[in-house]
């Protein structure tokens, strides 16, 4: 079993423990339920840099990559730093997040927020409403094409965004639906760990204009973005270079700035 399949195993667990915790009454009360969402689809495509930052303290491949920021400093960094978004990883057991995290961000920035998360289930995508994301993640290698479809309509219908990961041309294919709005590459294979911008570049010419390209992972300098621009891709999801670093503010800032002089 590779380490996703361990994952998506003790997320299903998760759900149903917190469904029986936490009734979907009390999430739909949020006072964030009912804010009205920010586009990160409209941000990326008027950007030059389409920097989709990150907040990450550690992954099952690297472990701890960085415990001393407090959310609200990194995700104010990253707004002041001029990235059209920042993703908010919300898995406790391997990435060491919380929906808290979420929350924190959302009251700290006003720019669009990603619930980057193992989302299996609807209930998830009401937490990430009520908790203030703007768009979720769906991964196609832990999804069949009818659960892509009937949680990304679902996602829709509460007015969020959806960014869709795929790794591969066959998950590509079982994935293209309407209810997308943002196809995300993922140049890390996270059954194997490997990465490589060959991933992005391989599957550029299959994603249809209709969504906006990201590209995922792996990215760690202006170099690989000048090279994957010329593919048609827009976002570029960014964490690790700049958590590990002593401000990720100011590393997003520099990055950016590079990008666009």
């Amino acid at each position: 079993m590779n380490i996703l399949d361990k994952i998506i195993i003790d997320k299903k667990r998760e759900v149903i423990l917190k469904k029986s915790i936490i009734p979907v009454s009390q999430l739909e009360a949020s006072v964030f339920f009912g804010k009205q969402t920010i586009s990160l689809s409209q941000k990326l495509k008027e950007s030059n840099s389409g920097i989709i930052a990150e907040h990450k303290r550690r992954s099952p491949s690297k472990s701890i990559i960085n415990n001393n920021f407090t959310v609200e400093e990194v995700v104010k960094g990253y707004e002041a730093a001029g990235a059209c978004g920042i993703s908010v990883l919300t898995d406790g057991k391997y990435f060491g997040g919380s929906l808290d995290d979420l929350l924190l961000a959302r009251a700290s920035v006003n720019i669009p927020l990603l619930r980057k998360e193992f989302i299996v289930d609807e209930y998830q995508i009401l937490e990430a409403k009520a908790h203030g994301a703007d768009l979720i993640l769906l991964i196609a290698a832990v999804l069949t094409r009818e659960e892509i479809k009937s949680l990304s309509e679902f996602a829709k219908k509460l007015g969020l965004e959806v960014l869709l990961e795929v790794h591969n041309q066959e998950e590509l294919e079982k994935s293209i639906m309407p209810t997308l709005d943002m196809i995300g590459v993922n140049n890390r294979n996270l059954k194997t760990f490997e990465v490589s911008l060959d991933f992005s570049k391989d599957l550029a010419s299959q994603i249809p204009d209709d969504f906006v390209k990201v590209s995922e992972s792996g990215i760690s300098s202006v170099e690989a973005i000048q090279e994957l621009k010329p593919y048609g891709y827009k976002g570029f999801l960014i964490g690790e270079n700049f958590m590990k670093t002593d401000n990720a503010g100011q590393a997003a800032t520099e990055f950016i700035n590079q990008i666009n002089q």
